[in-house]
């Protein structure tokens, strides 16, 4: 109801004519109101223009209430629509979708994924992502609310350890960038957003309020950057990067990608790069790691998608019949190595693949496995005429990978060059060779090596997909390696 000021107000505004025209002073009021309320729900992105910070619609009005579009993984999830709002509950009965060969409640991880509309979202002039997560559960639960790219582009997250009852608003910078400044995400470019659970042994989670917020200049495509193709179902063909299967494997849900030159000829052949993933991993100022092979990505960069065939592997876990997100698959990884082997047969066999041309390379947990699977026996080793590193090597002390047995793999390497990226040892990347100058001394001393530092600063790939001095240099070693 209008206070006695109010009614005072419009009066001094309103002739008595005007005034006429409502039985009621309180008539005119709610009037008012309504209109308001209906100027405010149609222009709120408005408010922008006098520096004000717009609201924009819930993302998730595209999504129907029984939540079948949804992506779920280790927890249940629905919409609630018999409120005043809609809010999304999350159920974990017990976290133990464990990462890899780890079975640690603590180390567990669910998640639930939003897709986009059809159209896409209209994020390319937000500031970020947020969100209202309330813990509901008994136990003290990590949420993370993350914005996931597409094409090569990683995530933007927000976490919080939240206590029973506790609330709080997660919020995603759309805008944020590695330490050197290169953009994480393209906002016009998003594959999901996904609300994350991990470090409980069960929780629930009542999300609300899932809305872009805040106005900053149009986006604007950093120079020279590229965008790697996203796997699609299908053959393989030209220009594509599909999902790939060996024809003859027991296990359906074990695969990698295939990508060929959009100049591909079944009479011509092309060299191979072969690559592994990194480790799962997800950490929202640090890392987003799937470690599965369709987030592979550097192959694509060194080639710049041209005359060359890309292939992104698994790790192999022939006990659960499944990919091995985490560690180096079953058997200690020699399933993995047996796996790779098929593959590059196949692709040799039947999609023009150059066995004098084959090219191991891999980021974190696929760098180390450049070594540790790669050279796991004479068969393997005998494949690779060259190796490209990032950020850690075999011999780094994580999983099965010593050093003392790295050495003993390294005499394996028969090909020509080691194409090392941030793996110089020292803080920044810029120093010596020190963590790995055993395992030099124990290579062919005509294996040339190439230390570089990308500048990148982050745990991440990103580096290989625009024209930075490393990369332009990683570009010409791959086709000198072809000569």
């Amino acid at each position: 109801m209008p206070t006695t000021r109010n009614k005072a107000i419009l009066m001094t505004f309103l002739s008595p004519i005007e005034m006429g025209r409502y039985r009621s002073i309180e008539t005119l009021w709610f009037t008012i109101g309504f209109l308001c309320l209906g100027l405010i729900g149609m222009g709120a992105d408005a408010l922008a223009e006098d520096g004000g910070t717009p609201v924009r619609a819930e993302l998730w009005t595209h999504l129907s209430s029984d939540a079948k579009a949804i992506n779920v993984r280790g927890m249940s999830a629905h919409f609630d629509d018999s409120g005043d709002r809609r809010v999304l509950r999350l159920e974990v009965p017990e976290l133990n979708v464990a990462l890899g060969e780890i079975h640690s409640s603590g180390r567990g991880i669910a998640w639930v994924g939003l897709p986009p509309p059809a159209e896409g979202w209209d994020l390319g002039s937000a500031e970020c992502v947020q969100a209202r997560v309330q813990n509901a559960g008994a136990t003290p639960a990590e949420v993370t609310l993350w914005v996931v790219g597409s094409n090569g582009w990683t995530a933007v997250g927000d976490s919080s350890v939240l206590k029973p009852s506790e609330s709080t608003t997660l919020r995603c910078l759309l805008r944020e960038t590695f330490p050197d400044g290169t953009p994480k995400i393209d906002p016009i470019r998003i594959k999901e957003i996904r609300v994350m659970v991990q470090r409980a042994d069960t929780a629930a989670m009542v999300v609300s309020d899932m809305i872009a917020t805040g106005t900053v200049e149009p986006w604007v495509r950093p120079t020279g950057r590229i965008d790697v193709p996203d796997m699609v179902e299908g053959s393989p063909a030209p220009g594509r990067r599909v999902r790939y299967r060996l024809s003859d494997d027991p296990d359906a849900e074990i695969y990698g990608t295939l990508y060929l030159p959009p100049d591909w000829n079944p009479n011509k052949r092309y060299p191979v790069i072969a690559e592994f993933p990194g480790n799962i991993f997800f950490h929202a100022k640090a890392c987003w790691s799937t470690g599965r092979p369709e987030q592979c990505q550097m192959g694509y960069g060194i080639t710049l998608g041209t005359d060359a065939i890309w292939v992104s592997l698994p790790f192999v876990d022939r006990e659960t019949g499944q990919i091995a997100e985490a560690g180096f698959g079953s058997r200690e990884g020699d399933d993995t190595a047996a796996y790779t082997v098929r593959v590059i047969d196949d692709i040799c066999a039947n999609w023009g693949g150059d066995r004098d041309n084959l090219i191991l390379c891999g980021f974190s947990r696929g760098a180390i496995a450049c070594g540790y699977i790669g050279l796991r026996n004479d068969t393997i080793a005998g494949l690779w005429k060259g190796f490209v590193a990032c950020q850690h090597y075999d011999g780094s002390n994580w999983r099965q990978s010593r050093m003392e047995d790295a050495i003993e793999r390294a005499p394996r390497f028969r090909g020509r060059a080691i194409f090392q990226v941030d793996n110089s040892g020292s803080a920044d990347n810029t120093g010596g060779t020190a963590n790995y100058e055993q395992l030099m001394a124990h290579t062919d001393p005509a294996v040339k090596w190439t230390w570089v530092s990308s500048g990148l600063g982050s745990h991440a790939t990103a580096m290989f997909l625009d024209d930075r001095p490393s990369t332009q240099q990683l570009r010409q070693w791959f086709d000198g390696l072809q000569r």
